[in-house]
């Protein structure tokens, strides 16, 4: 003889079970686990309505039963991220080799990598505010420099360009993950002379891209 269970306990047996499972469940999956005689529908109905109007609802989904999140208040579990773009293997070796030699220039840069350097690697890293034009270079030809900004900084956490790690440091922290071109190498940080033989960049250089002027900063003094 089957003993009829209180409609009560049942649905708080169905609500224990609905809220713990990882998946949801269908009247199947409950029934193997309720005792002989409840009686899944009136409890499911029994939820649905002490749930109506709440944060979270009682919903069936392809046949199964879950608990989720009001249709109305879904905004609320929507978050929007910012993510990081990655940067090309070129880029990288771009940015470590201004970061090293700085003030460093496009022939420069092409000398230590071995290929030219692109126009919209470089671009890319100007957007990105990693480096900057410091000035032209008082030599023929007066060719732009670059160099690294307080946002590369503060991308890889270092105080100041003294803190330069070398180059196993470089890999580990995403600086580098590519072979080094031949010809790399890695300078004293301390030796670095910013603003040597270096005359301040226009504001209004042909050379500069539109989003570039945001980088140029104040003429460095050396």
């Amino acid at each position: 003889m089957t003993v009829a269970l209180d409609p009560l306990f049942v649905e708080r047996c169905i609500e224990a079970l609905l809220f713990a499972a990882a998946e949801p469940l269908s009247d199947v999956d409950l029934a193997k686990r309720l005792p002989e005689g409840a009686d899944i529908g009136e409890g499911i109905a029994a939820l649905r309505a002490r749930y109506e109007g709440r944060g979270i609802e009682l919903a069936c989904v392809a046949g199964r039963w879950r608990f989720q999140t009001a249709a109305d208040l879904s905004f609320l579990m929507t978050e929007e991220r910012e993510e990081p773009r990655r940067l090309s293997k070129a880029a990288q070796e771009t940015l470590a080799i201004v970061a090293y030699h700085q003030p460093v220039t496009r022939a420069e840069i092409e000398a230590v990598r071995g290929v030219q350097a692109s126009r919209g690697t470089i671009d890319v890293l100007l957007e990105l505010g990693l480096i900057r034009m410091r000035g032209r270079r008082r030599t023929p030809g007066r060719p732009v420099t670059f160099g690294t900004t307080d946002a590369f900084l503060e991308h890889y956490g270092l105080a100041t360009l003294a803190d330069l790690p070398g180059i196993a440091e470089m890999k580990a922290a995403g600086l580098l993950e590519m072979n080094l071109p031949p010809g790399f190498t890695v300078p004293d940080p301390l030796g670095l002379r910013p603003g040597e033989e270096e005359d301040p960049l226009d504001l209004d250089d042909a050379d500069a891209p539109e989003f570039a002027q945001d980088f140029l900063g104040e003429p460095e003094k050396g």
